[in-house]
């Protein structure tokens, strides 16, 4: 049989649709799955476990990476981002000027949503389905699994590659389509709106966000709408930062497991491409203040943490990084010594040097800390608070 396309479900749909056949849709079977835990091996693990609506479909613990498998056991290899505002990602390109740009999951592997699903479903680290056929026969014995039929054929299951490509596809759609996934209703939503004011500490910590003297956060998450759209504080693009290598991760126990981003070893098709060892995708900074961890590795469990590191990587690395036996800091000790000229080390705030004062003092950290925070979904003018979950679904039975 031909190998199904995301473009032959959608015509599957529309078909089912035009005939009355379909009570559901791709989204609300996408939502179901979604929370699903019956498919994955342990019976423990869905998509929502890691990516909880309470946390902006980020994870609820503190663990650099997720444990999955049969037995939810296994660790995974990088930490987990947030699934908010990633139906507004693009596919990865090179930019004229030859910068990696795009694509979805950390290193930008997946070309879109619908192929973004593949991996949670299948990793033995994640929801642990050893194939297309252990998926859909999981998936043929769900309580909405009728629904699947009528909206996606009724021998849907007789093929699983089908079968897994109309679940991805169905999860993208609720991505795209529900609203909890993009609500853009932060309090800085509502101060570009001019329905509220943001206090004199926030309205500190924005100019120095955007200040290329000070944080530069902005160079790579711009803070300013484009094409009519709310800024989404990504630019899409890829760096190098030196993140410390981190023990909490049980593959770096082995000296030469090295997690090198863009040139591998889960993205195969740039590893001859050097150049690009140890770049990362840049995240949106939306509800970065819920987060638990940061950075692809999680290496940072606080939002002051990451953000003195940000400043303090290179005017104070014994503050970061091992030291030898002379007491030198081992800087960039997560990449070969080869690949250390990757790491950005030119732009503000990474062009000092030690000894110097960092770009940001304690109390200009806190006040950007301060206007990450009106970056956070949910957010109510009556009681100046926001809540990442206000706008999502109800959990299913």
């Amino acid at each position: 049989m031909t190998k199904p396309t995301a473009i032959c479900l959608a015509a599957l749909v529309l078909a089912a649709s035009a005939a009355g056949l379909a009570a559901q849709t791709p989204a609300s079977l996408g939502e179901a799955i979604f929370r699903d835990t019956s498919l994955s091996s342990s019976g423990r693990m869905a998509c929502s476990t890691c990516h909880d609506p309470a946390r902006a479909h980020a994870q609820d613990n503190d663990l650099s990476v997720q444990l999955g498998g049969a037995e939810l056991a296994t660790p995974g290899f990088r930490a987990v981002p947030s699934l908010r505002y990633m139906n507004l990602n693009i596919p990865f390109f090179f930019a004229g000027d030859g910068t990696p740009t795009g694509g979805f999951t950390r290193d930008g592997g997946a070309r879109d949503l619908v192929e973004q699903a593949r991996t949670p479903i299948l990793a033995a680290h994640e929801m642990d389905n050893a194939d297309a056929a252990g998926f859909a026969a999981r998936l043929s014995v769900a309580a909405y699994a009728d629904d699947f039929r009528s909206v996606f054929g009724a021998d849907v299951f007789a093929d699983p590659d089908r079968t897994l490509l109309a679940a991805e596809y169905s999860l993208s759609e609720y991505q795209n389509t529900e609203r909890e996934f993009h609500p853009f209703d932060s309090k800085f939503d509502l101060f570009l709106q001019r329905k509220v004011l943001l206090s004199p500490k926030e309205l500190r910590g924005f100019a120095l966000f955007n200040r290329k003297d000070k944080g530069n956060c902005a160079g790579c998450h711009p803070s300013t709408p484009a094409n009519g759209q709310p800024p989404m504080f990504t630019d899409f693009t890829y760096d190098n930062l030196g993140v410390p290598r981190n023990p909490q991760i049980p593959a770096n126990a082995d000296p030469d497991w090295l997690d090198m981003g863009l040139c591998g070893p889960f993205r195969t098709d740039l590893a001859a491409r050097t150049d690009l060892c140890g770049q990362f995708k840049v995240p949106t900074l939306r509800n970065v203040a819920t987060r638990r961890v940061f950075f692809h590795n999680g290496y940072f469990h606080d939002l002051k943490s990451a953000l003195e590191f940000y400043v303090q990587r290179d005017t104070n690395p014994e503050k970061w990084y091992p030291l030898d036996a002379q007491g030198k800091p081992q800087k960039f000790d997560d990449i070969p010594a080869l690949f250390a000229r990757n790491v950005n080390t030119s732009e503000a705030p990474y062009n000092r040097k030690a000894g110097q004062a960092p770009a940001l003092s304690n109390a200009e950290i806190d006040d950007v800390v301060a206007f990450l925070k009106t970056l956070t979904d949910g957010y109510d003018p009556i009681t100046d608070t926001a809540d990442p979950a206000r706008d999502t679904a109800p959990a299913m039975n």
